[in-house]
């Protein structure tokens, strides 16, 4: 007797008035219009004795306060264990605000989150899973890995450390053989799209999800896609431009990437779940003094006009306007460092989770924030059959960078509450997690 089942459900997150969409500093950019709808997608697991939700969201991030109600409210309408249920943003730079980010505090065109949005989004989010919950029916599932090799590469090195696997566990019912659902995990941010579109957007994973909708497995079958640690990872050196048709093509890529896995999918019904999950305190940054970011920012302002100036590549040229940024994040992070206010930001955001939901033999593990992929790749080395997916159940205010990108400065170690340290140790404690399932 098959006790394995599976329910699924989308429903859609996008505002219905014009929203600031977050993502790139210094742009007024409110949304005009949509160009795909952002959805809130949930995959609900049952083996009889353990049920597992994941919930996957086009939006750049969840706050941690909101996963925290979320999944307390999904648990009192279902019974799911909120250590067992897994709530994540897949970081599209084209929809709302939805945290305030103490870098961004000096930024004068960036607003504070829209609070009727907030809740907005988690009340669907919730809807969502209890949709997926009520939807329950005798299933199988069997996963596979593909290869997104094309949708981009290391942003600061195109040769450098990048992670191209993208696991797709296929769902389906055992009853009529209809799709249930569908879940990958891709290590790469979506900003095929610039501060120059004002259309609401998915990026390419929604539009991979509309390539799947329609060639694959059918629009009513959920598509849920989990951003992994891609903290240096991006479209950047792939794009022929920043623009829908690019977006398109990459999600096509992605696409056709799951589909081709889906060919080695073998399916099967007698698979146990588990969730296990633990809370450790993140290493803190010291920031430089005051003097002395005021200094980097004009180091940085002065390289991205001499590139702009000599005509150097465009991709070079984005790489040092994000250093710019950057530099102008580290003085406000310096200035609140300075005034006290860190610590409660800090604290706002800590205990970071770790989180692991077993799916028979295969491990999801579930990190906030965005960590550089090297952490992913040390995962990956230590234990089979499991994947990281980053942005978990809330956000770290930036960056977790590697310790080499930490000496090198630029934007993504400059954008950060944390020392590089902290990536090692949610390594070390994710290995111990896992050695326990």
């Amino acid at each position: 007797m098959n006790i394995f089942k599976a329910g699924s459900a989308q429903v859609e997150i996008t505002p219905k008035d014009s929203q600031f969409l977050f993502g790139y500093p210094h742009v007024e950019r409110y949304s005009t219009g949509v160009h795909d709808p952002l959805l809130s997608s949930a995959l609900y697991l049952s083996d009889g004795k353990t049920g597992v939700l994941f919930s996957a969201n086009d939006i750049i991030f969840i706050p941690k306060d909101l996963a925290g109600r979320a999944r307390q409210r999904i648990e009192e309408a279902t019974g799911i264990l909120s250590a067992n249920i897994m709530i994540t943003a897949t970081h599209t730079h084209s929809g709302p605000i939805t945290v305030d980010y103490l870098s961004n505090e000096a930024d004068p065109v960036v607003p504070r989150a829209d609070s009727e949005y907030v809740q907005f989004m988690e009340d669907r989010i919730v809807e969502a899973a209890m949709k997926a919950y009520r939807s329950a029916q005798p299933a199988e599932a069997g996963l596979a890995i593909g290869d997104a090799t094309g949708v981009g590469t290391n942003r600061r090195d195109p040769d450098g450390p990048c992670d191209m696997d993208v696991p797709v566990l296929w769902v389906r019912s055992t009853s009529d053989g209809s799709n249930i659902a569908l879940m990958l995990v891709c290590c790469m941010h979506p900003t095929v799209l610039h501060e120059d579109s004002t259309l609401i957007s998915g990026d390419f994973p929604g539009l991979s999800r509309r390539y799947l909708q329609e060639k694959v497995v059918g629009q009513d079958c959920p598509v849920l896609h989990h951003t992994g640690p891609q903290g240096n990872l991006s479209p950047r050196h792939v794009t022929n431009g920043n623009t829908f048709d690019e977006a398109a093509r990459l999600g096509e890529i992605l696409g056709r990437a799951a589909e081709k896995a889906m060919d080695d999918v073998t399916f099967g019904f007698d698979l146990a779940l588990s969730a296990s999950r633990e809370f450790i305190e993140l290493i803190p940054k010291d920031f430089p003094p005051v003097g002395e970011a005021e200094a980097t920012l004009q180091q940085a302002v002065d390289r991205l006009e001499h590139l702009r100036i000599s005509g150097a590549a465009s991709a070079d040229v984005r790489t040092a306007e994000c250093d710019w940024f950057g530099a102008e994040e580290t003085l406000t992070l310096a200035k609140a460092s300075a005034d006290g206010r860190m610590d409660a930001l800090r604290q706002a955001v800590m205990p970071a989770e770790i989180q692991i939901l077993s799916v028979g033999s295969w491990r999801f593990v579930g990190w906030p924030g965005e960590v550089f992929v090297e952490y992913d790749l040390m995962v990956k080395a230590g234990a089979e059959n499991t994947f990281v997916i980053a942005l978990a159940n809330g956000e770290l205010q930036g960056y977790v960078v590697t310790p080499e990108a930490a000496a090198e400065g630029g934007y993504e170690a400059s954008n950060g509450l944390f020392a590089p340290e902290s990536g090692v140790l949610l390594v070390e404690k994710t290995l111990d997690l896992l050695k326990g399932n």
